[in-house]
């Protein structure tokens, strides 16, 4: 009977459920349920919470590997770091509650699980008075704050403006991202080189994207002279 617990053992480790996977599926669960919460409905004509989450791991694993934090945990933590947005300001506390009952019911490495809830628990803030103190807690927060600065944030906050049932016109739109003025704190806060660099290129590429569409809708492009970009050099 002894001989045969270990075999046992094994097949419950083996069935646990690949990590990666599990986590994107739980996360696009999350996103939908916030759909239905907002539009009464599963599919409006743009998923915001879910494009934010793909960017945010897109760029959070990009900046694991440049700055040698681990990339597991940068990863499992940009997957789950909104898992309970419904939460509103404790949402990192029970995301991070949530990796910690979840993950170990994956393959996730056991010893690794801290450091995901640790990141998650300190993402939240559109800009800091003090830095992080762990690597890959500085990776998640730069990770989550480039997607909400550059052509990338103009684009996610217009979808989500026109995924429900209000109707929105250029000025509305326009008028929404110049009110964004937390944007310069934002990029002043960023931890990581390539972060810091990239939020200042993006920063003034979000501005010159409102300048040039004002400078259209109103004709003043046709004098060949563009307003200068805050920002900019």
């Amino acid at each position: 009977m002894d001989s045969i617990i270990p075999v046992i053992e094994k097949r419950k480790t083996l069935k646990k459920k690949n990590w990666r996977k599990a986590a994107r599926k739980a996360m696009r669960q999350a996103t939908e349920r916030e759909l239905i919460s907002r539009h009464g409905k599963i599919a409006p004509s743009f998923n915001y919470r879910w494009e934010h989450v793909k960017a945010v791991v897109a760029l959070a694993v990009k900046l694991a590997e440049m700055t040698g934090a681990d990339v597991e945990v940068v990863e499992a933590a940009a997957w789950l770091h909104d898992i309970r947005k419904e939460s509103k300001d404790k949402h990192p506390q029970e995301g991070a509650r949530f990796a910690r009952e979840f993950l170990p019911k994956t393959d996730f490495p056991p010893d690794k699980i801290e450091s995901v809830a640790k990141a998650i628990e300190k993402h939240m803030g559109l800009w800091r008075e003090k830095p992080l103190k762990k690597l890959e807690s500085q990776v998640l927060w730069d990770a989550d704050k480039l997607s909400k600065i550059g052509l990338t944030a103009a684009f996610h906050w217009t979808g989500n403006a026109l995924a429900g049932t209000q109707s929105h016109d250029l000025n509305e739109i326009i008028a929404r991202a110049r009110s964004a003025d937390w944007l310069e704190k934002t990029v002043a806060s960023m931890h990581t080189k390539p972060a810091r660099r990239a939020a200042k290129s993006r920063f003034k590429a979000f501005n010159r994207l409102w300048d040039e569409l004002e400078a259209e809708l109103s004709g003043d492009d046709l004098n060949g002279r563009k307003k200068k970009a805050k920002g900019g050099e």
